[in-house]
């Protein structure tokens, strides 16, 4: 699994959220297939062909949102919500593989964080992309998509 740091600039998204528990997870690929049947609600859409999960996690909830990149926040739908992911460092990595393997994955960044001395930024979304490219096999279950986690200080 490749590791890297690297700086993303900032990326303006409108899309659906969700908050709940760990244990109620199951419930994200539901929100992908939300969001696929309101796309075209969505305003000002950028031709990066993707979608953007930028996340929060804390100690006992997640809130999770299904986005599209826009080019500008004028329109949002309603139940939708619009904000500007700001220019940040992020750990980055691909999954490739399982539902169940996901958390493997995290923990591998975590463990390469802690061994290169990043500190994560708990209070910056985290970002899963998903490509276009990848939906078919990501719809089987057979994932493939990027992970962003935020960190406090760059040490190139």
């Amino acid at each position: 699994m490749d590791i890297q740091v690297v700086e993303r600039d900032e990326i303006k998204v409108v899309g659906i959220s969700w908050n709940g528990t760990y244990s109620e997870l199951g419930i994200i690929p539901n929100l992908f297939e939300k969001m696929m049947e309101r796309m075209e609600e969505v305003s000002y859409q950028t031709k990066e062909p993707f979608l953007i999960a930028p996340f929060h996690s804390r100690e006992t909830e997640v809130t999770y949102y299904v986005t599209k990149p826009v080019e500008k926040i004028d329109e949002i739908p309603e139940g939708m919500v619009g904000f500007t992911i700001p220019r940040k460092n992020y750990v980055f990595t691909v999954h490739k593989g399982s539902h169940e393997d996901i958390e493997k994955t995290y923990q591998k960044l975590s463990v390469w964080m802690a061994e290169y001395g990043y500190e994560r930024d708990y209070s910056a979304l985290s970002l899963e992309i998903f490509k276009e490219e990848n939906k078919l096999t990501n719809a089987i279950g057979d994932l493939h998509y990027e992970i962003y986690l935020p960190v406090k200080a760059y040490k190139g």
